[in-house]
């Protein structure tokens, strides 16, 4: 570990004071977001460390307490540099360490290291309010249960596509006009509809959320726009979603699985946003911002005369589509890092070499749903800190294998094929690299250049435990030559 006492880079004052201002910004407004969610302290570390990794060009950031037992891999992070910030506390014993990994290149200037330093005092609070909750848990005065966090993550990423979607909702947010959300089922649709919520002027109005796919039919108009007291025997009055939504956004998920009668009642509601309840003899306006999503895609229904199309057009316009999985496979690790961190139960875990690859190769019908259930299927079932490649389902290490026969359709290379094997050979031999060098019958150079090569560009060592610590040289290249 290398502890930096100096700063490489001259400050350049007033964008980088500017800078500054804003990463520190959006950092508490990040850890206000995730400790208001119902309370839910668990969610402060992981999201200040997201952020914290996003404002400062580090290969990874880790909080933890000064007493804790995890340790970074002495190969975690070869050709990497780190720096260790002592995270301030009370007394010695609730002192923590902010450590930060980052590569010999990045050219980290004295903001970068001021902000840091910052962040160093913001997660002393950080953990303060971890320990606490801790506390109130084993008082018995708070439920263990965390609350339900649908829409509670921040959205993970750092491909193109979803940088992309990022800025989109941030300019969409601005407006107040009615979005359509296109995506598969299990993208994150309702999360994306929270951050786009979140940031709008209607932040502190009510999020209320319509799966439009379970409405009963027979009790759609008084489940959307109330019902008057006594409209029949024993029928109490009551306010529907529209209503509900009064000063918020109301997000109607799954709208294509409405039928045509009901869409022909939602479209006059949403044109005029006036409501009428049933039983009631005049409408009144509610002031609310409509996100609709769909699975399926409006226009195609449309052309198969499934959906009507006056719906469509008042509900398109805004058209903001959210990436599968399978078209952002480099958020894969960063998304599962994000899941262990934040279902962890009593100890941190790590993927294996073999298991890492596998879900980066699998296609993930079910998206980050899937993603997510996966992992904590993995937290569950794992009997070590490491998660290895028979901890995830069948599903996944049959695509895994099917990834080890070279494929001129995936464009293998001889460098990807091989590492994959080599990494699924080294995770049979139980990580010891001596043993799959003779299995594999080549030098313990040449395996340690294998498990090197990331599959993808995104996928650093510093993400898995199979990192080498001999410098990748020519002998794969001269192999390939043949």
């Amino acid at each position: 570990m290398t502890r930096l006492t100096s700063y490489s880079q001259p400050v350049q004052h007033m964008p980088r004071q500017r800078d500054r201002r804003q990463a520190l910004s959006e950092l508490l407004v990040a850890l206000t977001r995730a400790l208001d969610r119902g309370g839910d302290a668990a969610l402060m570390r992981g999201a200040f460390e997201e952020m914290l990794r996003r404002a400062v060009p580090v290969r990874s950031v880790q909080l933890r307490d000064i007493g804790s037992r995890w340790s970074a891999p002495a190969d975690a992070a070869p050709a990497a540099e780190s720096i260790a910030l002592e995270v301030p506390g009370a007394d010695p014993a609730t002192r923590g360490v902010l450590e930060a990994t980052f590569d010999p290149g990045s050219h980290l200037g004295e903001w970068d290291f001021q902000l840091l330093g910052l962040a160093a005092h913001i997660g002393a609070l950080v953990l303060e309010i971890e320990r606490s909750r801790a506390q109130l848990v084993r008082a018995g005065l708070l439920n263990g249960t965390p609350p339900a966090r649908d829409g509670a993550a921040p959205i993970i990423g750092s491909t193109p596509a979803m940088q992309a979607l990022r800025a989109a909702v941030e300019r969409v947010a601005s407006t107040d006009f009615t979005v359509l959300l296109e995506g598969e089922s299990g993208v994150g649709k309702e999360l994306v509809a929270h951050q786009i919520h979140d940031l709008s002027r209607r932040r502190n109005g009510p999020f209320v959320a319509i799966n439009c796919a379970a409405l009963v039919e027979t009790l759609l108009e008084a489940e959307l726009f109330g019902i008057e007291e006594r409209t029949a025997t024993g029928v109490r009055g009551r306010r529907g979603k529209f209503e509900h939504a009064e000063g918020g956004t109301l997000f109607l998920d799954e709208v294509s699985d409405l039928s045509l009668s009901a869409q022909a009642k939602l479209l006059r509601t949403i044109q005029d946003l006036s409501v009428e309840r049933v039983g009631g003899h005049g409408a009144h306006r509610v002031d609310i911002r409509i996100i609709a999503a769909t699975n399926r895609s409006l226009s195609q229904l449309v052309d198969r005369r499934l959906f009507r199309p006056d719906l469509y057009y008042r509900l398109s316009g805004v058209d903001v589509r959210v990436p599968s999985l399978r078209e952002r496979r480099e958020d894969v690790l960063e998304l599962s890092r994000y899941f262990l961190a934040r279902h962890q139960v009593g100890r941190p875990l790590l993927l294996s070499a073999a298991a890492a690859d596998a879900l980066v190769t699998y296609d993930w019908p079910g998206n980050v749903r899937e993603l997510e259930r996966l992992i904590e299927r993995a937290v569950t079932l794992a009997e070590s800190d490491e998660i290895a490649l028979d901890d995830l389902p069948a599903t996944v290490r049959g695509d895994y294998a099917a990834a080890l026969v070279p494929s001129l359709e995936r464009n293998d290379t001889l460098r990807a094929w091989g590492s994959r094997y080599a990494r699924l050979i080294v995770d049979r031999c139980g990580g010891n690299k001596r043993k799959a060098c003779r299995v594999l019958g080549i030098s313990y150079h040449t395996l340690n250049a294998y498990l090197r090569y990331p599959i993808y560009d995104a996928v650093a060592p510093a993400d898995v435990t199979w990192s080498g610590e001999v410098r990748i040289e020519d002998e794969i290249e001269t192999a390939a030559r043949g």
